[in-house]
């Protein structure tokens, strides 16, 4: 079944959609590297929006009704926003789930040392990466370093043009004889991946200089000490903005599409929703997912129980039977991104199933591995309301699988929130080069995503 190209369908007003949209995008994947930068972006957003903390409302003892936007900010990792329907919560809720954690590198917590006049910061890969892919590139550092005293001081250091940044050293190609022979997973090993953060000694110290003075910075700058790096959570991601790609600028190259493509349009297309919808809307935004979903801030804990129990009290009173009613007749759009599928790469797709950049957002009926491990499997008759939603929303759409069927697989939060009972496929935008430091994605793909939350949130119904 052939796909039209989604370009191919723009006139000049849905062009000038597309690339407008393109840019919040890309404002959003700029301002938001980690998990904690994307909800403190998120929140903005939605108090511009006129969404309140649900915190404040359950402090206050408030109650909710029709039409009442409520976000909630959860360790700040997390942000889940809803629109409450008019139609009981019982009646489920249409639900937009995306990931804003990215592959990255840590800092570890006892990190800092020096080597031969060479101050370095010891990490740990986050997430599926290939290592060799993030040395002799230009690095930045962000996160936040917790004190005893209860203070917090956030770390953004690489984006700024005056910023320095940071860099892990490759082996030179004139000694690299033995390297190039290594299979591609031990060419470099995770604990080669020391981040280089200074050379120049502090004068008047007798050892270790080089880390002296790199102390001295942090404390001068930040009041920071090396036992606060116990506390720590530094995240090192690639340093520089993204940016448009090809001469037509039709595709967008940038670090963390994985998984922000989908959760910043699934975000919007809540922050957008005109009105009282017919049943409660929800996005969740979540953390953890590229390590599967797990701790506090993962989509396998209570938290989006708890807080669904929570917004349920502030309407209807609660009644635990009654929030378990709503997650299991609930609606959702697992969002998160598809492969997309790679000309220079085609032996490990099945192109007829594979997804395609610029014809539109995808839906994964399973993902998993080999024999569908670890997938939730949709629905025929969900998918067969997701089709009929799209097509009278003159939403471009395709279908996808991550791959040949023995080459490889991955997992979402899908299976998750299907644990609930409710109905759940995967949707997302196909992306080139995932998890890689820089990925690519197509401004169409993204609009046509956005299209495709829009039109779920408004039209998806109750079985």
């Amino acid at each position: 079944m052939y796909k039209k190209n989604a370009w191919e369908q723009y006139d000049e007003a849905e062009l000038a959609k597309v690339e407008a949209f393109a840019a919040k995008y890309k404002a959003y994947l700029d301002a938001g590297k980690t998990e904690r930068e994307c909800v403190t972006e998120a929140v903005k957003l939605a108090e511009a929006e006129g969404f309140i903390d649900l915190d404040k409302v359950i402090r206050e003892g408030g109650k909710l009704q029709a039409g009442d936007r409520v976000y909630r900010n959860w360790m700040g990792k997390d942000i889940m926003l809803f629109i409450v329907g008019s139609k009981p919560m019982q009646e489920g809720m249409n639900i937009l789930g995306a990931h804003i954690d990215s592959p990255r590198i840590d800092v570890k917590q006892n990190p800092l040392y020096e080597e031969e006049g060479l101050a370095y910061l010891d990490t740990h890969y986050y997430g599926g990466i290939k290592k060799y892919q993030w040395v002799a590139i230009p690095l930045a550092l962000h996160g936040v370093v917790c004190k005893k005293d209860g203070s917090t001081v956030t770390i953004a250091i690489g984006e700024d043009e005056s910023d320095p940044v940071f860099y892990i050293s490759d082996l030179l190609i004139h000694l690299a004889a033995d390297q190039m022979t290594t299979p591609a997973s031990k060419v470099i090993e995770g604990e080669a991946l020391n981040l280089i953060v200074g050379s120049q000694p502090l004068k008047g110290e007798e050892k270790e200089t080089v880390k002296a003075n790199v102390l001295k910075l942090l404390k001068d700058k930040y009041d920071i000490e090396e036992e606060d790096f116990l506390s720590a959570e530094l995240e090192i991601v690639p340093a520089g903005k993204s940016r448009d790609v090809g001469f037509d600028r039709a595709l967008i190259a940038g670090y963390g599409h994985d998984d922000r493509v989908c959760s910043y349009p699934s975000m919007a297309a809540v922050l957008d929703y005109e009105g009282t919808p017919e049943y409660t809307l929800c996005a969740v935004l979540t953390d953890k997912e590229e390590i599967g979903s797990v701790g506090a801030t993962g989509m396998g804990a209570k938290y989006f129980e708890n807080t669904v129990a929570e917004l349920y009290n502030c309407v209807h009173g609660y009644c635990a039977l009654g929030v378990t009613r709503t997650l299991q007749n609930s609606r959702m759009l697992s969002s998160d991104v598809s492969a997309g599928y790679d000309p220079n790469f085609a032996g490990v797709f099945e192109k007829k199933n594979a997804a395609i950049l610029g014809r539109g957002v995808c839906f994964n009926k399973f993902t998993g591995r080999g024999g569908k491990g670890g997938s939730n499997d949709a629905n025929a008759e969900f998918i067969a309301q997701v089709r009929a939603i799209m097509d009278d929303a003159n939403v471009d759409w395709q279908t996808a699988e991550l791959g040949k069927v023995d080459v490889g697989g991955g997992g979402t939060i899908a299976y998750i929130c299907a644990n609930y009972g409710m109905n759940c496929i995967d949707c997302g935008i196909a992306v080139l080069s995932m998890h890689a430091p820089w990925e690519m994605i197509s401004k169409a793909d993204l609009y046509e995503g956005y299209k495709c939350y829009c039109a779920f949130l408004k039209g998806a119904k109750a079985f």
